[in-house]
């Protein structure tokens, strides 16, 4: 039987197979992109279908993106198609969700935000936060979050981003890719494919094709309207302006990405405010919503983690996330480390969190050992130094692996 320090061993072995195993699907999916560059979108379409099977569905907001639909169509074979229904689209995108099932007889799978999060939300800061704070935080909770339970069950999804959609996030998405920031049925990163089979295809092409094949479409288009999402946040655009410029408009035209491609953002552009504004917080990070916001996380002051790193000898293991709210991957790992916290929950062990960007990161760095965000580390009962968590894959099931090894 094996004792504490082989149990350590043992499932640090594990995490690192399950590494290298991670960076070579990884580059293999990049071997792939570039191999299927210069195919045609139904090629595309045809081999995502053909890898994944039932394991991978094509997300439709009720744009032109209903082109994928008609591509997997015509591909004869069986496909899935998921929708995000945030409770604020427009009456003609639900006419051609309609539309759509019946002229495919297929059935959308719709995924609803959790009604308890929309009403805080609603309650606390009203119907129209997002003209005053940026649109992020409403997008986390009617978009992002359903995404993600979406995506848990599923090993890769198809999109409709393109190159020439947004300039500032979007020139550089491949057809392919090893999803950047959300988690599928294995969990971990690594663990979901993002197929975008229209990257390379022009918007007048994309609307050539559904003219020839008579895929009906969204009436909003008719009406100016090229980029379509939530009925507030939507809005017509003039002729010569850009299509992202009919969404979000009061905002920062760089960064124009509701959080479902939240990957395409460069750091700099994550890390400003819905607004664009980048205000900063007293400790100089920028103005973003929290995150791991739940009564089962201890939020730690400088103070508090000062002290539980000094203890060697404390009532209780604790386990604490240092994160910076702006990260994506600290994003991606958000439900996974609420759930870990409502697991461990009465079991003696701590779950924590430390904000470690802005004035706190040269601190978090030289006395806590932080790389990258997020750093997951365990602070033993009888000993001061804490461990390092070794792994990317930060699914629930092998954090709740790690916490039960070393507690």
């Amino acid at each position: 039987m094996l004792n504490r320090k082989g149990m350590i061993q043992l499932f640090l072995l594990q995490q690192l197979s399950l590494h290298l195993i991670i960076e070579k699907e990884e580059e293999d999916f990049e071997q792939l992109a570039k191999n299927l560059e210069n195919a045609s979108p139904l090629e595309i379409m045809d081999k995502a279908l053909e890898k994944f099977g039932n394991d991978i569905a094509i997300a439709f907001s009720g744009a032109e993106d209903v082109a994928l639909i008609e591509y997997a169509h015509l591909t004869g074979r069986p496909y899935r198609v998921f929708s995000l229904d945030t409770g604020r689209l427009n009456p003609e995108t639900y006419r051609l969700f309609d539309a759509v099932e019946k002229r495919y007889g297929i059935r959308i799978e719709y995924m609803f935000p959790d009604a308890v999060e929309v009403q805080g939300l609603v309650r606390t800061k009203g119907l129209f936060s997002f003209y005053e704070d940026g649109h992020q935080e409403c997008c986390r909770v009617r978009k992002v979050r359903p995404l993600r339970r979406a995506l848990k069950g599923l090993r890769a999804w198809i999109t409709g981003q393109r190159k020439d959609q947004s300039p500032g996030t979007r020139s550089e998405v491949p057809v392919v890719q090893v999803d950047p920031v959300f988690e599928g049925l294995d969990g971990g990163n690594g663990s979901l494919v993002k197929w975008n089979p229209v990257a390379n295809v022009k918007g007048n092409d994309i609307w050539t094709f559904l003219r020839t094949m008579d895929v009906p479409v969204n009436a909003l288009h008719a009406q100016g309207y090229v980029s379509i999402g939530c009925e507030p946040c939507t809005r017509p655009v003039l002729p010569g302006q850009h299509e992202r410029e009919g969404r979000w408009w009061w905002e920062d035209a760089k960064a124009k990405e509701c959080g479902l491609h939240k990957g395409n953002l460069k750091q700099d552009d994550a890390a400003q405010n819905g607004n664009g504004n980048g205000v900063a917080h007293a400790n100089g990070s920028a103005a973003v919503a929290d995150i791991f916001t739940t009564q089962n996380v201890v939020s730690l002051s400088r103070a508090g983690i000062e002290n539980l790193a000094k203890l060697e000898d404390r009532k209780e293991p604790w386990i604490v996330v240092l994160y910076a709210p702006w990260c994506r991957f600290c994003q991606a790992m958000e439900e996974s480390y609420v759930n870990l916290a409502e697991n461990l929950a009465g079991s003696g062990v701590k779950v924590g969190k430390f904000r470690a960007d802005g004035d706190e990161k040269e601190y978090a760095k030289s006395e806590l050992g932080l790389g990258s965000f997020p750093t997951i580390l365990f602070f033993p009962k009888h000993s001061s130094r804490p461990i390092k968590y070794p792994s990317e894959k930060r699914d629930v099931d092998s954090l709740l692996a790690f916490v039960n090894a070393l507690k």
